[in-house]
C-alpha cells in the first residue's frame, strides 16, 4: 500500500474520529444496499466514480520534519549558544586557534545528535506494508486482479487462505472463515468469522461479520464487501491515533536540559561580572572579553553530552546482551525511572503456546501438567499421578486425536505443530500421556468430515473402527455439543463445569461419539442426535515460568505491573492471578467499562485496577495517558499494530522481536528479541545501572569545571597584570586550550570507565526514582564544591609555587616559565581527576565495597590520560598547539603528591555523612 502526505480532508466513508456505521450489526443485504452495491459488485464505471471521489485505499500520514528542523534543534540549546557565541568572538578578537577548537566542540555535539535523531524510527510508514499490493475483486460480475490502492467502499473482494486482507470487509458469504488478527485484537487464537450480523455495541475482537484490513486470514474461503478504505479504516483509525500521540522527553533530557539553563544563565551572569573585573582592574577591553570567554569555555562541560551518549551506548550494547535492543539512547535511562509497566498478556507474560491443563468426564475432574509445545507432562487426580491411563480419559483424548485437524511434526529438539493452535493444544494433551497421534489416527482412518464453521459451532469426522462398524466424533463449543447429546445427558452438571472451568480462564470445548453403521460418507443429519458425551478439556495460554519471579522483582524495586489485553477479561483475570498481578478484590475492566467513564472515574480505576481486557487502541491510549496524568513513568509492551499508538505514547515503547508487528517495533524504543516479560525487567535494571552510572559521571565531571572557573576568577580578581612589549596583559594559570585540553580529553578519558562500573548493591530493592527528582542530589552539589575548591587551591598554589621559582608572581615571566607555570597548574588538576575517579565508583560507600579490580576499564582510562597527559607535555605539536611545556620528574611528583590530598579529604566526609544516615536512621527506628 502506498503512501502519501496528509491533504485538507480525508478519503474513505468517513475521517478516523468520525463516528463509524455499525457495518458488523446489519444484515448483508442492508450493507449492500446503503452502500449501492450488489453481489455481483461494482462496475467499473462507478468505481472509477468512487476512487477519482473518495481517493485511494491509501494511509495518510503528516509530512516529516525536515533536516533543516531536526538541525535546528540540535542547536537550539543555552550551552550550545555560549559554545558559539564564544567562538565568535574569539575569532574576532584574533584567537582563531582558541575560537575553532571551541566550534570544533559545537559541530560535533550537533553531528552526533542530529545522526540519532534522524535515524528514529518512522512508525506509520510501517502500516503500509501490511495492505496487499493486489487485490481480487468483483467488477460488472467478473473476478479481477486490481491494486489494492483503488479498491473502493462497495467492491465485492474474494477471499482464500493465505490472503492479506485489503481493507475492512463485511462478510457477503463464507466457509470456514478465520482470520489471524492478533495484531489488531490481542487474540491468542486466529478468530473465526462468519456472515450473522453481532451485537451493535461489540468490542472490536467480537466483530465476528467483519474482517479488518492488514490481518491474514488462516482457513476458509470468504465473499465480502468493502465498507471502509484509507484512513477510514481501523489501520487508518490507528495510523490517526499514532500522529496524536506525544513524543515524551524522558526524565534524564528533562534533567539535563534544566542543568544547561542553570549553568548558562550561571555562566552568563558571572562572565559580565569577570568582564566588569577585569575592566575595573585595567584590562584592555579585548583582553578583558577573552577573559569572559576563557571563563564559558572553563565551565561548560563540553565533554558532557558525548559522555551521556557513550554511557548510554554502552548500556545498549549490555541491554542487547540480555536480549533487549534499543532503538532510541535515552530509553536506556527512561527504564531505570519506570513506575508502571504496562504488558500485554499473550507471548508476553504467557507462552503463547495453547495448552490443556484441565480434563472433564463423567467419572470426575483431572489435572494435566507440563506446559507449551512439549510431550512431557503427567496425568493427575486428587493431586496425585495417574499410574494407568483410564478408559474415560482415554475417549476423550482419543477423540481430540481424531476430530482435529492439527498435525506435529520434530523440529530442533523439539516438537512443531501446523494448524490451528486449539488443535494442537489436543494433540500435545494426548501426547503427554503417551497416547500419540500417529498409531491412533492409523488404526482409525479418516472416511470424512464436516469441517469447523463458525456458523455451526463444531466439527465432526467419520472414523473406521474396525470391521464391525464406524464411530462419528463431535468437537465444539459445550452448548452446541449438548443439543445433539441424547435425552439421558445430565446438561446442567456440564454447564455448571464448563463455568467453573471458565472461570478459571479456561477455554472449554466438549467432545462426543457416537456409533455409525458401515458407510463412506456423513449426512447432514448424522450429526443432529444421538451422541454420547465424553468430556471436556479446558486449555490456555499458560503463563511463563520466569514471569512470575519477574512480577515479583517488580513489586520489589516499586514498580506496578498492569496487564492490558485483548483477550477475554476471565483468561486474563486468570492468568493475572496465576501471576500475582490480579487481586479479586479489584475486579478488572473491559473496554466497554472504560468507554463509559469519564476522566476522573477512569483516573480512579486506573489506580485500583490492574488487569485491563477486551481494549481496542484507543482504550490502551487513553489508560498510558491516564497514569502519565498522575506522574508516572509508563512502560508499555506490545506486539500488534493495535499497541502502536500507546507505545509512542507511554515514556517507554516496548515491543515483541519475535511476534511483533513492523508496526509496533517501529513505534517502540525498546525490542525484545526473545518477548519475554522477564527481559524487560533486566531492562529496568541495566536502565538502573546506566543512571546510577551517569550520576557518578555528573558527580565527577562538573568539580572540573567549577575547579577551573574558580581557578580562572581567582586570577582575574588577584593576580596582577604582566608587562609584554610595553602591553598590559592579565595573567592567567591557564590558556583556554588547556581548559578545553582538561574538559574533554581527560575529563572525558577517565569519565568513560565509569559507564562500565557494577550496579549498586540492592539496585532493584529501592523505589523507582521520582520523574521530577534533580539528577544532581543535595550531597553531590556539596561534593561537587568541596572537590572544586580543593582542585583550585592546589592548581593555584603549584602555579603561583612554579613562578616563584622563576623570580616571582610580579616580575614579568618569560614565556618558557610561564608556559612551564601553567602545565604545573594542568598537571595538578589532572592528578586530581584520576585520584577523584577512584572516590566516584561508588558515590556512598568505599571503594572496597566495589573491589579494585571489578571495574579493570578504570586502569586502561588511566593508562590513557598518563599517555595522552605526556604527549601534552613532551610533544612539540602539542607544545605549539596548546602552550604546555616539559617538566620534570619532581615537578610531575609534586603535582601528584598535592593531587592525591582529596583521597582523605573526600574520604573523611563519605565517613561523616555515613555516620550521619546511620544516626538519622537510629532515631526513626525508635
Amino acid at each position: 500500500m502506498q503512501e502519501r502526505s496528509r491533504p485538507s480532508k480525508q478519503n474513505g466513508l468517513r475521517a478516523p474520529d468520525a463516528p463509524s456505521v455499525p457495518w458488523h450489526a446489519l444484515p448483508p443485504e442492508t450493507v449492500l444496499e446503503r452502500l449501492s452495491s450488489a453481489p455481483q459488485g461494482l462496475t467499473e464505471e462507478a468505481a472509477r466514480e468512487r476512487l477519482a471521489r473518495q481517493g485511494p485505499n491509501v494511509l495518510e500520514r503528516s509530512r516529516p520534519e525536515s533536516a533543516w528542523k531536526l538541525l535546528w534543534r540540535q542547536i537550539d540549546s543555552p550551552l550550545i549558544w555560549v559554545l558559539i557565541a564564544s567562538a565568535g568572538l574569539a575569532i574576532l578578537l584574533g584567537k582563531v586557534t582558541d575560537g575553532l577548537v571551541v566550534a570544533a566542540v559545537v559541530v560535533l555535539n550537533t553531528v552526533i545528535g542530529f545522526v540519532q535523531e534522524y535515524r528514529a524510527g518512522r512508525a506509520i510508514e510501517a502500516l503500509n506494508h501490511m495492505v496487499p499490493e493486489t487485490a481480487h475483486v468483483l467488477r460488472d460480475g467478473h473476478p479481477v486482479a486490481r491494486p489494492a490502492a483503488e479498491l473502493v467502499p462497495g467492491d465485492v473482494v474474494q477471499l482464500a487462505s493465505g490472503d492479506r486482507v485489503p481493507a475492512d470487509l463485511r462478510l457477503l458469504r463464507s466457509r470456514n472463515f478465520q482470520v489471524e488478527e492478533a495484531a489488531l485484537t490481542g487474540e491468542s487464537v486466529p478468530s473465526s468469522k462468519h456472515v450473522a450480523a453481532v451485537a451493535g455495541d461489540a468490542e472490536l475482537g467480537d466483530r465476528a461479520s467483519l474482517a479488518f484490513g492488514g490481518t491474514l486470514v488462516t482457513s476458509g474461503t470468504a465473499t465480502a464487501v468493502v465498507v471502509a478504505t484509507g484512513s477510514a479504516t481501523e489501520l487508518g483509525r490507528i495510523s490517526h491515533l499514532m500522529e496524536q500521540a506525544a513524543d515524551l522527553s524522558t526524565p534524564l533530557t528533562r534533567e539535563l536540559a534544566r542543568l544547561g539553563r542553570v549553568i548558562s544563565a550561571g555562566i552568563v551572569v558571572l562572565s559580565a561580572v569577570l568582564l566588569g573585573v577585569g575592566m575595573f582592574r585595567g584590562y584592555a577591553f579585548s583582553d578583558a572579553v577573552l577573559v569572559a570567554i576563557t571563563l564559558a569555555v572553563a565551565a561548560i562541560p563540553e565533554g558532557l553530552p558525548a559522555i551521556v551518549t557513550i554511557a548510554l551506548a554502552i548500556g545498549v550494547q549490555r541491554m542487547a546482551a540480555r536480549r533487549a535492543v534499543i532503538r532510541k539512547l535515552p530509553a536506556v535511562e527512561t527504564l531505570g525511572s519506570t513506575t508502571v509497566i504496562c504488558t500485554d498478556k499473550t507471548g508476553t507474560l504467557t507462552r503463547n503456546e495453547m495448552t490443556v491443563q484441565a480434563l472433564w468426564t463423567w467419572r470426575g475432574h483431572y489435572a494435566l501438567t507440563g506446559v507449551g509445545h512439549t510431550p512431557e507432562g503427567q496425568l493427575l487426580r486428587n493431586g496425585r499421578p495417574v499410574e494407568e491411563l483410564p478408559g474415560d480419559v482415554h475417549a476423550l483424548l482419543l477423540a481430540g486425536v481424531l476430530c482435529n485437524e492439527a498435525d506435529l511434526q520434530p523440529r530442533e529438539g523439539r516438537w512443531g505443530m501446523t494448524g490451528d493452535p486449539t488443535e494442537g493444544a489436543l494433540l500435545f494433551a494426548a501426547k503427554k500421556v503417551g497416547l500419540g497421534v500417529t498409531e491412533p489416527r492409523e488404526r482409525h482412518p479418516r472416511l470424512d468430515a464436516i469441517p469447523f464453521e463458525s456458523e455451526h459451532q463444531f466439527m465432526a469426522t467419520l472414523n473406521a473402527d474396525g470391521p464391525e462398524g464406524h464411530e462419528l466424533f463431535l468437537k465444539g463449543a459445550p452448548e452446541v455439543v449438548l443439543r445433539r447429546c441424547g435425552p439421558g445427558t445430565d446438561r446442567d452438571a456440564v454447564l455448571t463445569e464448563v463455568e467453573r472451568m471458565a472461570r478459571q480462564g479456561l477455554r472449554v470445548l466438549a467432545f462426543a461419539r457416537k456409533g455409525m453403521p458401515r458407510a463412506d460418507a456423513l449426512r447432514p443429519h448424522d450429526v443432529e442426535d444421538g451422541f454420547t458425551l465424553l468430556g471436556l478439556q479446558g486449555m490456555i495460554d499458560p503463563p511463563r515460568e520466569e514471569a512470575v519471579a519477574s512480577v515479583k522483582g517488580c513489586h520489589a524495586a516499586g514498580i506496578q505491573v498492569k496487564m492490558m489485553t485483548g483477550d477475554h477479561l476471565g483468561t486474563a483475570e486468570a492468568i493475572g492471578l496465576q501471576l500475582g498481578i490480579h487481586s479479586p478484590a479489584h475486579p478488572g475492566l473491559t473496554g466497554a467499562h472504560l468507554a463509559c467513564m469519564s476522566d476522573a472515574e477512569l483516573a480512579q480505576a486506573v489506580k485500583d485496577t490492574d488487569v485491563f481486557a477486551r481494549l481496542a487502541p484507543e482504550h490502551k491510549l487513553r489508560l498510558v495517558r491516564a497514569l502519565q496524568a498522575q506522574g508516572h513513568v509508563v512502560a508499555m509492551t506490545g506486539d500488534g499494530v493495535n499497541d502502536a499508538p500507546s507505545l509512542k505514547q507511554a515514556n517507554i515503547g516496548v515491543a515483541m522481536g519475535i511476534t511483533g508487528t513492523a508496526v509496533s517495533r517501529e513505534a517502540a524504543d525498546l525490542v525484545l528479541t526473545d518477548d519475554n516479560f522477564a527481559t524487560i525487567v533486566a531492562a529496568v535494571e541495566e536502565g538502573r545501572r546506566v543512571y546510577d552510572n551517569l550520576v557518578k559521571s555528573l558527580a565527577f565531571v562538573l568539580p572540573t569545571n567549577l575547579g577551573l572557573a574558580l581557578i580562572l576568577m581567582l586570577g582575574v580578581t588577584f593576580f596582577p597584570l604582566q608587562e609584554a612589549n610595553g602591553v598590559r596583559e592579565p595573567l592567567l594559570a591557564m590558556r583556554p586550550t588547556q581548559l578545553l585540553w582538561i574538559n574533554l580529553v581527560a575529563t572525558v578519558t577517565l569519565a568513560l570507565p565509569l559507564a562500565f562500573e557494577a550496579k549498586e548493591r540492592h539496585v532493584m530493592r529501592r523505589p523507582p526514582r521520582a520523574p521530577d527528582t534533580p539528577v544532581l542530589s543535595h550531597f553531590v552539589v556539596m561534593r561537587t564544591g568541596l572537590v572544586a575548591l580543593l582542585m583550585a587551591a592546589g592548581a593555584i598554589g603549584l602555579f603561583l609555587w612554579e613562578l616563584a621559582r622563576q623570580g616571582g608572581i610580579r616580575a614579568a615571566p618569560t614565556d618558557l616559565a610561564l608556559a612551564e607555570a601553567r602545565t604545573m597548574a594542568v598537571n595538578t588538576v589532572v592528578s586530581f581527576q584520576i585520584f577523584y575517579l577512584w572516590l566516584c565508583r561508588t558515590l556512598t560507600g568505599s571503594t572496597r565495597e566495589v573491589g579494585f579490580t571489578s571495574n579493570r576499564t578504570v586502569f586502561l582510562g588511566i593508562a590513557a590520560l598518563v599517555l595522552l597527559q605526556a604527549a601534552f607535555m613532551y610533544v612539540p605539536f602539542f607544545q605549539r598547539l596548546f602552550g604546555s611545556a616539559p617538566l620534570s620528574l619532581g615537578d610531575i611528583a609534586r603535582s601528584v603528591l598535592v593531587g592525591a590530598c582529596v583521597l582523605p579529604i573526600v574520604g573523611l566526609e563519605k565517613w561523616l555523612r555515613s555516620r550521619r544516615q546511620e544516626a538519622g536512621r537510629s532515631v526513626g527506628a525508635t
